[in-house]
């Protein structure tokens, strides 16, 4: 069998179901390259930066590496505006929606949050944008990590003099990331908050 009977969803049968379910399985297992190669793309999308966006991902996952953060940080942090090409207007979204079942509740809370957090940096030079939106999620738990990772890592990671790590060094994070069983509750933590920050990891990090 090589694909299901049916021509409307409705007329299909236990045969048809299981031979899809295991096919989709399958074509879970190369979600990460996928991944990958869209991280790659994102060179076609928006310039005038004094970087690419592929640039600027690796940088921000560069700099929450030599954070010491962990491994759902970097990936977030890598990650974080892969929806730009496909979704300018809500990109953040387009991003939390892709990594919500692999990572921290936390990481997909800032991911999906953090344009908001960024206007505070520009918006206040731009007529009908308000410098202040992130003010909104202000009673949130997540609230302060979100504005340091965009303080920490993302609106600092537009230098072309700096050393960024190449996507190479972060596929294999990416790869164990979305190998996880999607939606494992010991994986999504709800509630947990885990420091952006390991001073111990960064140093142990800085001499490798």
């Amino acid at each position: 069998m090589d694909h299901v009977k049916f021509t409307q969803m409705k007329d299909g049968d236990k045969e048809d179901y299981e031979f899809l379910t295991a096919h989709e399985i399958e074509y879970t297992k190369g979600t990460a390259d996928r991944l990958l190669t869209a991280l790659v793309d994102l060179d076609e999308s928006l310039s005038g930066y004094q970087v690419t966006r592929l640039g600027h991902s690796v940088q921000s996952a560069t700099r929450a590496w030599r954070d010491g953060a962990d491994i759902d940080w970097v990936v977030s942090a890598l990650l974080h505006d892969i929806g730009d090409i496909y979704a300018p207007y809500n990109h953040d979204e387009y991003a939390a929606t892709i990594l919500k079942p692999f990572v921290r509740e936390q990481c997909t809370w800032c991911v999906q949050t953090h344009g908001d957090f960024q206007m505070v940096y520009y918006g206040h030079h731009l007529d009908g944008f308000d410098q202040n939106k992130r003010e909104r999620h202000a009673e949130h738990a997540y609230f302060d990590d979100c504005a340091e990772f965009c303080e920490r890592w993302d609106q600092a990671s537009f230098d072309p003099e700096y050393d960024s790590l190449p996507i190479e060094f972060f596929a294999p994070m990416v790869r164990e990331v979305f190998a996880r069983k999607a939606y494992d509750p010991d994986v999504v933590l709800a509630g947990k908050r885990m420091p952006l920050v390991d001073r111990d990891v960064a140093a142990v990090r800085a001499k490798a």
